[in-house]
């Protein structure tokens, strides 16, 4: 019989992922992970290599997980982009990676993983940011990675038909601005501060239904 709390962690090489990692660990979680290049020293774990931009790796994946059933799916991917942040010193290459990573892959692989959720009462959270946002980021800062991040929040609205059938909640998660190598030291957030507030919105969002953009101390965002 399935643990009523087992977590798939897409994206757990490192930072919030892996923090993630430790903390379901710590609250008695039973975790699937994956990892690109070397699986983290972290025993306890079921880790999968998976690199979610190629084809290949993700069937792969799919393949090694299609029998199991989660109550809980976190899709964590997610780069900073081009470091000018701007269009006119972009290239193509940077833009489709960006997109590629943040937003175009991770919905691809949830419409694969949508069916392994626990009837009813599944959960699948994507990491996204309070800086996707029209509300939340009015001036428009970071705008590449935050068009990414944007566009996520709209492919993610439409799985919900599908979540909707099966009675899954979609949550669009704000991580915080954490101390990780995409955030920088100067970030107010610890990994382990973030981490433990995202599995508690993750774990209250059972059973809720609909899609919902919440930050990590799991506080409404405006779209």
């Amino acid at each position: 019989m399935m643990s009523e709390k087992t977590v798939l962690i897409i994206g757990a090489s490192r930072g919030i992922g892996l923090g993630l990692v430790e903390q379901s660990l710590a609250e008695g979680w039973q975790v699937t992970a994956t990892y690109r290049g070397e699986a983290p020293a972290v025993s306890g774990v079921t880790w999968c290599a998976l690199d979610i931009t190629d084809a290949t790796s993700q069937q792969r994946f799919i393949t090694a997980v299609a029998q199991q059933r989660f109550s809980t799916i976190l899709i964590n991917a997610g780069i900073y982009g081009p470091e000018a942040q701007r269009l006119d010193q972009a290239t193509d290459q940077q833009l489709n990676t960006l997109f590629l990573t943040n937003t175009f892959a991770p919905v691809r692989l949830a419409e694969r993983l949508l069916p392994l959720l626990e009837p009813q009462t599944g959960v699948l959270g994507f990491t996204s940011s309070q800086m996707a946002s029209l509300a939340e980021n009015p001036d428009a800062q970071m705008p590449l990675y935050s068009a990414s991040k944007a566009a996520l929040n709209m492919l993610v609205r439409s799985l919900l038909p599908a979540a909707e059938q099966q009675g899954a909640t979609l949550l669009s998660l704000h991580p915080g601005w954490v101390q990780t190598d995409m955030g920088g030291s100067q970030a107010p957030v610890t990994v382990a501060q973030s981490s433990q507030g995202l599995l508690t919105v993750l774990a209250a969002a059972t059973g809720k239904q609909g899609h919902h953009y919440l930050d990590y101390q799991g506080h409404p965002l405006q779209w």
